[in-house]
């Protein structure tokens, strides 16, 4: 990871100015920053700038030192306890070699040995942590927050770091503010500020100088970083970047907040800890019991029973739990990345698979976002257009199939209509010359905007608009489903023009005339109910449809429109708060109907989540009928169930039948973003997961609101973003319902490995537990001794998990999908990870791993249970040497065949067998290890062990598959029960 704190020592400060610019006009503060207003910083200075003021962003906290990193993974109590266990063994060779030296080991090898594991569980837990915050930083710069700027003449989008000192930011409705600026131009631009002054209603801005320096609140010329953009538009020049912003100026160290734990990792402390209780509660009682059975005669006694102590304990607890947990969820949300569903939050994972209920826009999400005026509709007739993307080349058909001839009431009528739309408008189409003469066109904007645009330029209507400019603007909302535009006609006599687009229905209601074969007259019933049949069949052929009016003001400037109000000092209020006096009288034009297919690939994924027991809602701002027909398309609802209830609807309900609408309902159609929240909300109340898509800033509560909100990576604002949980990166529903998926398959191979671990270490300590407890009754003993015969040793027992619980472990993290995880119902968020039916599991698996091993061991003793093999030779030391070894080993290749078992709770070990190649690597790599500790004579003497003949290779390879076959025996019947059950 990159190394932010020295970037922040070298650019202590990111401030150039040394004048306050809210008391600094527009032109001097161009000066003193040396930028052009209108054209922005060269890419050349802005990187020299770069360089010379560092990145836009807050100081962090200094990195952990690697070698600090190396020994904070000894901060654990296991290691402690570990640590004591060396100790203790160390005191006890000292004690032998001082009383016994014939006897006494050469060297403390039990020490070493522990040691040397607890470094390679150092090396391996920091390689997985260093690996996991690799995934997590590459996700980070996936979510990096970016924004428009003006560079060489043109708007551009940069990451926000590179933004720097005289910059002009190119802001509108939904962005975070990358740094401080000085704003030069605004319309109806408000921004909430109450992350940084506490504010909360937004704050209405200007560009004129203020004339002495006020509170932060009322600097309104100014723009600060890290506040949210809540409406209109504007331009403002970058004063200060990164901790000489006034965020800066305040901000504590990000690192320094302490990150909660997820309930996966606060599940996961539980469980360490009920083994940790349990192993200790055991190690009670088996030494009370050799304490009464066999008594402490000796110092060594003592010592033995409690290396015996620690020898449970580090059979209990899976050393890299903890550790395997996180790299397997940061791999797994980076593989999701790849298939562009960035996930921001490790913790989300745990939420997607529980997801029951996908609310989903129409426009962009279900649909291509291909946004193609097809028809134009004024009151003479329509107009079919040609062509289809951004390129603006096309012919204007009529109804009949003939070509539109120029000069007929229908073309002037189209013309005004589209021209009008192209004026109204804040998209902008931009045209890209290559090498070889050839045109492609970029959409900046909203799709739907720059659709208008294109059909006015394949008309060449734009032509009667060139001497116009823009003098104000009433942005569009989602609650006001309009947009309004005041031009002045500089070729002319100055007069203003108020042109408007937005949804015919709520347009219409603003309309008093009507523009009709090239006159305009008043607007009839008759009409109105002409162009409302006109939109009910445009949405039900899945149209989104615009209307399109004006107004001639007949004033040269706003102040001498009757009704606006005026300041103190005569300066015309904000026109976005007095949209009444502008938005009336308006002269119908006409309307044109949008297509936007859906996405082929939505009603599998549609029909997918429906057999995942998803339900699918489609909520959208257009038409009923266009919504109803695009979900019925899509399989959301049923072709005799296209039924869309609209936000007016919802408006009249209480909460108990809004409750019951959203029980039944699939489709919402012409909703603000409030019904948004408030769907959310009832989806919830009724016990749902829900999973919400969003991209405006209205959005962003709903989204913050829902169990998994979901933001568009293409057309989402930066303050959606942040809301987020999820970034599509490409905008497509078939994204959310994989990524639904893939989040069921990550959780599955959690449970997965925990199935493994920890029924791998219930075996080891059953091993220990029983044979000691029946010492005698295995052989285990020595006849006329006393004193304590440990079964396994500690160090034998850290090998096997250091061996069996890293590799494979994560490996089984990074499985495909065994069983069909899209054919069952979502797990509830309150399931337990490890329920009852998998505890029953780990605890069968650990038994018959423990018996396998004990028998195996019982093998290699003369007496006992199983055999009485007087053919073995050699003294009873050796004999005990012998089947340590055969136990050793066999619990080794007992737990491989476990990760083999473990794969699926249910499903056979052989289905897809051979799928996990991973899988078999590190089960090669364990039995190549455990081949070399076996037959090394330097590591014979270190881990206690003695070569194996090939026969007793063979026997623990059969005793250890014993456990393979119990857990399909186990699986059958559990399958045998479901089957039952289901009939």
């Amino acid at each position: 990871m990159k190394d932010h704190a020295a970037d922040d020592a070298k650019h202590p400060g990111n401030g150039p100015l040394d004048v306050d610019p809210s008391v600094t006009g527009i032109d001097d503060i161009a000066k003193a920053l040396n930028v052009n207003p209108d054209t922005g910083l060269s890419s050349a200075e802005a990187a020299r700038r770069l360089e010379e003021f560092g990145p836009n962003r807050l100081k962090s906290k200094p990195p952990v030192p690697k070698w600090k990193k190396f020994l904070l993974q000894f901060k654990d109590p296991l290691v402690y306890l570990l640590l004591a266990a060396t100790a203790i063994s160390l005191v006890a060779w000292f004690v032998e070699r001082a009383t016994n030296p014939a006897e006494a080991e050469a060297a403390p090898f039990d020490c070493i040995v522990i040691v040397v594991i607890l470094l390679l569980n150092a090396v391996l837990g920091y390689v997985q942590e260093n690996k996991a915050q690799a995934a997590v930083a590459e996700l980070s710069k996936l979510t990096a927050p970016h924004s428009m700027v003006l560079r060489d003449g043109k708007v551009v989008e940069v990451a926000t770091e590179n933004v720097v000192p005289g910059d002009v930011l190119v802001i509108g409705e939904g962005d975070t503010i990358a740094a401080d600026a000085r704003l030069t131009a605004a319309a109806s631009l408000r921004l909430g500020e109450a992350s940084l002054t506490g504010e909360s209603v937004p704050v209405a801005k200007q560009t004129a100088a203020l004339d002495g320096v006020k509170s932060l609140g009322d600097r309104t010329n100014m723009v600060f970083n890290g506040t949210s953009v809540t409406q209109g538009t504007g331009r403002a020049i970058v004063t200060s970047t990164g901790m000489a912003t006034q965020m800066g100026k305040i901000a504590d160290m990000l690192d320094d907040t302490k990150q909660e734990k997820t309930p996966l990792e606060k599940e996961m402390d539980g469980v360490s800890k009920m083994l940790g209780v349990a192993v200790c509660i055991i190690a009670v009682v088996v030494i009370a019991t050799l304490a009464i059975t066999e008594g402490f005669t000796t110092a060594q006694d003592a010592i033995d029973s409690l290396l015996l102590a620690v020898s449970l304990a580090v059979a209990a607890v899976p050393e890299g739990l903890a550790a395997i947990l996180t790299v397997v969820l940061a791999l797994g949300v980076q593989r999701m990345a790849k298939h562009n569903a960035i996930v921001k939050r490790l913790s989300s994972v745990e939420t997607l698979g529980s997801a029951s209920v996908i609310c989903s826009d129409k426009t962009g999400t279900l649909t291509r976002n291909e946004m193609t005026v097809e028809t134009v509709v004024t009151s003479t007739g329509h107009v079919n257009l040609t062509g289809t993307g951004y390129a603006p080349t096309g012919q204007a058909w009529g109804p009949d199939g003939s070509e539109v001839r120029h000069g007929t009431p229908v073309e002037s009528e189209t013309m005004l209509t589209l021209g009008i739309g192209a004026m109204a408008n804040n998209g902008e189409l931009r045209e890209h010359r290559g090498t070889d003469g050839t045109s492609t066109w970029e959409c900046i904007g909203d799709p739907t905007e720059v659709s208008v645009i294109v059909a006015a330029r394949k008309m060449n209507a734009l032509r009667a608009w060139q001497g116009f400019e823009r003098v104000a603007e009433i942005p569009f909302t989602s609650e006001r489903k309009k947009q309004t535009v005041v031009l002045t006609d500089k070729s002319a006599s100055g007069k203003l023009t108020a042109v408007a687009k937005g949804a015919p229905d709520v347009l219409l209601e603003r309309c008093t005339r009507i523009y009709d074969g090239g006159q305009i007259r008043p607007i009839e019933d008759a009409d109105r109910e002409r162009i409302a049949s006109k939109i009910t069949r445009l949405s039900s052929d899945a149209y989104r449809t615009l209307g399109m009016a004006y107004r001639p003001l007949e004033v040269t400037s706003l102040a001498q429109v009757p009704g606006i109000a005026l300041d103190a000092a005569g300066q015309v209020q904000d026109v976005a708060d007095q949209s009444d006096v502008i938005e009336r009288d308006f002269i119908w034009a006409g309307m044109v109907g949008i297509i936007d297919p859906p996405r082929t690939e939505v009603r599998d994924s549609v029909a997918q989540a429906h057999r995942a027991s998803v339900r699918t809602v489609m909520i959208t701002g257009d038409h009923p009928l266009t919504a109803a027909r695009i979900a019925s398309d899509l399989g959301i609802v049923d072709a005799d169930h296209r039924r869309a209830v609209t936000g007016d609807e919802l408006d009249a309900m209480d909460d108990a039948e809004f409750d019951a609408t959203t029980r039944d309902v699939s489709v919402y159609a012409r909703v603000a973003p409030e019904h948004k929240l408030r769907i959310v909300n009832s989806l919830q109340r009724q016990g749902n997961i829900v999973a919400m898509t969003g991209d405006g800033v209205n959005d962003a509560p709903a989204v913050k609101a829902a169990d998994i909100g979901v933001a568009m990576g293409i057309t989402g604002t930066e303050v959606t973003k942040e809301s987020a949980a999820m970034i599509l990166a490409d905008d497509n529903f078939s994204t959310i319902v994989a990524a639904v998926r893939e989040g069921r398959v990550i959780f599955d191979n959690i449970r997965k490995f925990l199935r493994y671990l920890l029924s791998s270490n219930v075996g080891e300590v059953l091993t220990v537990f029983f044979g000691v407890l029946l010492t005698g009754v295995l052989g285990f003993s020595n006849p006329g001794s006393t004193g304590v015969t440990v079964p396994l040793l500690a160090v034998q027992l850290l090998w096997i998990n250091l061996l069996t619980d890293a590799a494979p472990a994560l490996a089984m993290g990074v499985d495909g999908e065994v069983d069909d995880v899209m054919a069952r119902k979502p797990r509830r968020i309150t399931d337990r990870v490890i329920n009852g039916a998998m505890w029953a599991d780990i605890v069968f698996i650990g038994v018959a791993m423990a018996a396998v091993t004990l028998i195996g061991m019982d093998m290699a003793l003369p007496g006992g249970l199983f055999s009485d093999r007087h053919d073995l030779g050699g003294s009873h030391d050796e004999q005990i040497v012998l089947a340590r070894t055969m136990g050793f080993t066999i619990l080794v290749f007992a737990q491989l065949f476990n990760a083999l078992a473990s794969r699926s709770a249910t499903a056979s070990a052989f289905k897809g067998l051979f799928s996990n190649g991973w899988l078999w690597a590190a089960i090669a790599l364990s039995t190549a290890l455990q081949a070399v500790v076996v037959n090394v004579p330097a590591l014979n003497t270190a881990f206690g062990t003695t070569p194996l003949t090939g026969r007793q290779w063979l026997e623990c390879l059969g005793l250890a598959a014993c456990v393979l076959v119990a857990s399909e025996l186990y699986k059958l019947v559990l399958r045998a029960v479901a089957a039952a059950k289901g009939k």
